[in-house]
């Protein structure tokens, strides 16, 4: 069992640095505590290390004690330690995070200095503070800087992905087409993260238009249609724009494509909060028919079945309830008990038996 702070006066001699990085990690809730325990080292005849000094600057670090954790790097040059790039990400990260960018960018000279080459990492942790708390031309320029260097320095897709999360944040979605251009001539493909946060721009902002082109543009091996188009639905959802959502969805089904799990079981959930209960179900019953069944979240089965026992749609109720002990997913509570008792009550007992048999 690894030692505590409550037993650590009584831990022998032998404990090594990683030992006591572990009770770091495990036993300090906070910086204060992290702090002694490094302090304490030394009585244990235990020589800090990097790792050791990297835990507690961590831990000033989320306690916005950024001077501090300086304070730390500088004491481990004292000891002849130096700081590696778990330890400089950790601190760029939390100047940028606090919109101190010009101590961003002089620690990244510093670990120049130090013989520790900034990657792709270092500089898309410094692109993403430039864009929260800078201007994006002059992330702009810095993205340029980077895309001319070699090796691991040079923007991956996190990077550009930043970079456009950067201008959707900003309500400049149309803008983030450029940057997605440039990743694209650059040789680096787009991720569903890159989708994601353009599709969101463009949703929030009204471009649907665009969306559909950027779709059509980049299907094809990495992402397919459906789960491009899926995006979107999600992405109109996020946007409020709900009949577009649905508009989408339905359009999906009529061509032929699979939407996804996620996109089936918010657009259901939608259409039931509306109190369009038979149309979720036809929705449901549409995706049933057309193929397999997505992965819908099991919630969208129990709340879709106590809506229409509610409006007394036993038929389809009944279709639901057969899918439901065929697929073997159980209905959830607090439905259950409302769904027998308005089923007795209406004289549909042999319902009601059934939906014992898949309660959970």
């Amino acid at each position: 069992m690894s030692p505590t702070l409550k037993n650590l006066d009584a831990v022998s001699a032998k404990l090594d640095s990683r030992c006591i990085a572990q009770v770091l990690e495990r036993a300090a809730k906070d910086a204060n505590l992290g702090l002694w325990v490094l302090r304490k080292m030394k009585e244990f005849n235990c020589r800090p290390d990097t790792v050791s000094y990297n835990v507690v600057i961590r831990l000033l670090i989320e306690k916005a004690r950024l001077d501090e954790s300086m304070g730390l790097i500088r004491e481990m040059g004292l000891i002849d330690l130096y700081p590696d790039m778990v330890t400089y990400v950790s601190i760029i990260k939390g100047f940028c995070d606090a919109g101190r960018l010009e101590d961003a960018v002089g620690l990244v000279k510093v670990m120049k200095g130090h013989g520790c080459v900034p990657n792709a990492v270092v500089y898309s942790t410094l692109l993403d503070g430039m864009c929260k708390h800078g201007s994006l031309e002059t992330a702009l320029e810095f993205l340029g800087t980077m895309e001319k260097e070699n090796g691991e320095s040079k923007p991956n897709v996190v990077t550009y992905t930043t970079m456009i999360k950067g201008f959707v944040e900003k309500g400049r979605a149309m803008e983030a087409l450029k940057v997605l251009d440039r990743m694209d001539s650059s040789g680096i493909k787009p991720n569903t993260v890159t989708f994601v946060a353009i599709l969101d721009g463009f949703c929030k902002e009204g471009h649907l238009e665009e969306a559909y082109k950027l779709i059509d543009k980049f299907s094809g091996d990495e992402l397919q249609y459906d789960e491009l188009y899926s995006m979107l639905v999600m992405s109109l959802l996020r946007a409020g724009k709900h009949k577009e959502s649905e508009k989408t969805f339905r359009m999906m089904l009529a061509r032929g494509m699979r939407p996804s799990g996620l996109a089936s079981s918010r657009i259901i959930k939608r259409i039931i909060s509306e109190g369009r209960v038979l149309d979720g179900f036809f929705l449901f019953d549409t995706l049933k028919k057309s193929g397999e069944l997505p992965a819908i979240d099991s919630d969208v089965y129990s709340v879709l079945l106590a809506a229409l026992c509610e409006e007394n749609n036993f038929t389809e109720a009944a279709k639901l309830i057969h899918i439901m002990v065929e697929g073997k997913i159980q209905l959830k509570s607090p439905h259950t008990e409302k769904i027998i008792k308005h089923l007795n009550i209406s004289g549909e007992n042999d319902l009601a038996s059934s939906v014992s048999s898949i309660k959970s």
